[in-house]
């Protein structure tokens, strides 16, 4: 990783060099000291600018679909770059997969900035959203596509969303996604999500998915840039 926070491969205008030679900067954060004795949040580095901005909105609260933080113009301009590159640490490469998908309405913001992130870096991606209504998925066909599937916030109280018909009846509503992907005839390489809590702290971890069809288990990657604990500390 540069110095600057993005992947050399990011928008020249978003690597964060014009502060590299202010004065006041912190040591080891790349950020600058008001007046006042608070940071600068424009000095900050891309993601303690986001970790900022969840820490926000994660205290206190046992859930949120952080909304406040992914359509904040802040946040937008740079978790597109801050999942890819997390991703990348975690071994998956824009070439590893080629599409990203929305597993809950308040995860469309990540997907769009996924999306542009790569754009700008020269790589393509595809984008979609789950349809429970009608089981399928809204956007371009994935068919024959390897896929990402992006969540805002999930964790173990998140994990079973009750407001399925089809969760209360076969579990919980992961495993309903992959069956909806499988069935469009692409493959899952994994989870991953703006704040996690499942298990404790690790960057990667695994998710038990059961087929809602024939009740067979497999694990798939997790992959969390926060977990929940961190930012809550």
């Amino acid at each position: 990783m540069s110095e600057s926070g993005f992947r050399p491969t990011g928008p020249a205008e978003l690597r964060g060099n014009a502060h590299d030679g202010a004065q006041g900067k912190t040591p080891g954060t790349g950020a600058r000291t008001l007046e006042d004795g608070s940071l600068d949040f424009a000095s900050l580095e891309p993601r303690e600018q986001l970790r900022t901005l969840l820490a926000t909105t994660v205290v206190g609260r046992p859930f949120s679909e952080l909304y406040g933080v992914t359509l904040d113009h802040r946040s937008a301009s740079v978790m597109g770059h801050v999942l890819l590159d997390t991703l990348e640490d975690a071994g998956y490469s824009v070439d590893d997969f080629d599409a990203v998908g929305a597993l809950t309405a308040a995860s469309v913001p990540l997907v769009s900035a996924v999306i542009q992130a790569a754009a700008s870096r020269g790589e393509n991606l595809d984008g979609f959203v789950m349809d429970f209504v009608f089981p399928s998925i809204k956007g371009p066909s994935i068919k024959g596509k390897r896929v990402i599937l992006l969540d805002a916030w999930l964790s173990e109280k998140s994990y079973v969303q009750t407001s399925s018909l089809v969760t209360l009846r076969n579990g919980n509503e992961l495993s309903l996604d992959f069956s909806i992907v499988e069935h469009e005839g692409a493959s899952v390489v994994a989870v991953a999500s703006l704040v996690g809590g499942v298990g404790q702290g690790a960057d990667e971890h695994e998710i038990t998915v059961i087929s809602p069809v024939d009740g067979t288990r497999h694990e798939v990657p997790f992959i969390q840039v926060f977990h929940e604990d961190e930012l809550k500390a």
